[in-house]
């Protein structure tokens, strides 16, 4: 069965009620994910909390009191968006994003953080409580959600995973956000899991990502691929990739990440320059909504936007280079004090 239709299944199954694993077994999948799980517990844990991030970045652009007033930018999730084994709060992929957005934009951005390290997509409900926080002032202009690993290592279905994340989406457009979406990351990229679980590892978060685009896109949200992207730049140079624990990606790692999903960011809040025109040159494709989640999951640092009816973009936008070792700021800025911004490039 291609990765397409059992991703069609998973969101029709999130949809509806019901589905499946698709081709990939009960047993193998416990297979995989104890392996998984001994791998956690082989490179080690004991990071503590992550740092915090909330605060106003950008502000050389003018203070919250000058019309029209900062973006309001939310992140959710898991431990990637808390931004788990960094030590400057500057160095969070949040953080990164704020002063990427507020370099683009020229305006200041007031960042809201509530991911937590070990989320599952059950607690989506509880982080977009926080953040609407019944004020309707305080609704974010977009808001970048980062889930989808615990949900398989902790062998939630599918259906149940992509049903929970669309409500948490469904919830913030209908108050007002633009949403990104970061899909479930490459599980075959963790080093101490071996072929032939590696394969079975990524094609059931693949299969994951996949039907979480199809489901989100649908409420028109944007997704990125996490997919393998930090998966090159870890094997080919893990002490800069890893972060202390060798399992949580390093300042560099998250950096790399950030410069994935900044584009797209920009291009929900309409601030990106190349608009949502097709470039062939980079392969992009307008393509029905399953077509496009699939090759999407395969192909790391991908977007997918909706376009009119069952088709979609697929994108490979242009990247603005994120330096997180230039990111010297204290760890924890206080909401609405002043912090630089990281250090933005124009595109690659």
């Amino acid at each position: 069965m291609s990765r397409a239709r059992t991703a069609r299944r998973i969101a029709a199954g999130a949809a509806y009620g019901g589905g499946g694993l698709g081709l990939v077994g009960a047993a193998a999948v416990g297979l995989v994910l104890a392996e998984v799980q001994f791998a956690k517990r082989t490179v080690g844990t004991g990071l503590g909390d992550p740092p915090r991030a909330d605060g106003l970045y950008g502000s050389e652009f003018g203070g919250p009191e000058l019309s029209p007033g900062p973006l309001r930018l939310g992140m959710l999730g898991d431990s990637t968006a808390a931004g788990l084994g960094v030590r400057r709060a500057r160095q969070t992929p949040a953080a990164l994003l704020a002063s990427g957005l507020a370099a683009v934009a020229e305006r200041p951005v007031e960042l809201r953080n509530v991911a937590v390290s070990g989320a599952m997509s059950d607690d989506l409900d509880r982080q977009v409580g926080l953040l609407l926080d019944g004020d309707g002032a305080r609704v974010p202009d977009v808001c970048v959600i980062m889930i989808g690993a615990n949900d398989v290592t902790r062998r939630m279905p599918p259906t149940q995973s992509v049903r929970l994340l669309t409500a948490a989406v469904r919830r913030l457009r209908l108050a007002g956000s633009e949403v990104v979406v970061g899909t479930c990351p490459d599980l075959g990229t963790i080093e101490p899991v071996y072929q032939p679980l590696r394969w079975l590892a990524r094609r059931v978060s693949r299969q994951l990502a996949a039907a979480q685009t199809i489901g989100v896109v649908a409420l028109g949200a944007r997704t990125v691929s996490m997919g393998d992207l930090l998966g090159p730049e870890f094997a080919a140079n893990p002490r800069e990739m890893f972060g202390p624990d060798s399992y949580h990606p390093s300042a560099e790692g998250y950096a790399t990440a950030a410069m994935a999903v900044l584009p797209t960011l920009c291009a929900a809040l309409g601030l990106w320059p190349e608009s949502d025109r097709l470039d062939v040159s980079r392969d992009e494709d307008m393509l029905p909504v399953a077509k496009a989640a699939s090759a999407a999951a395969g192909q790391a640092g991908t977007e997918v936007t909706a376009a009119r009816g069952p088709w979609v973009l697929l994108k490979h936008r242009r990247r603005r280079r994120v330096q997180a070792e230039d990111v010297t700021a204290p760890p924890a800025p206080a909401p609405g004090t002043a912090a630089p911004t990281a250090d933005i490039s124009g595109p690659a």
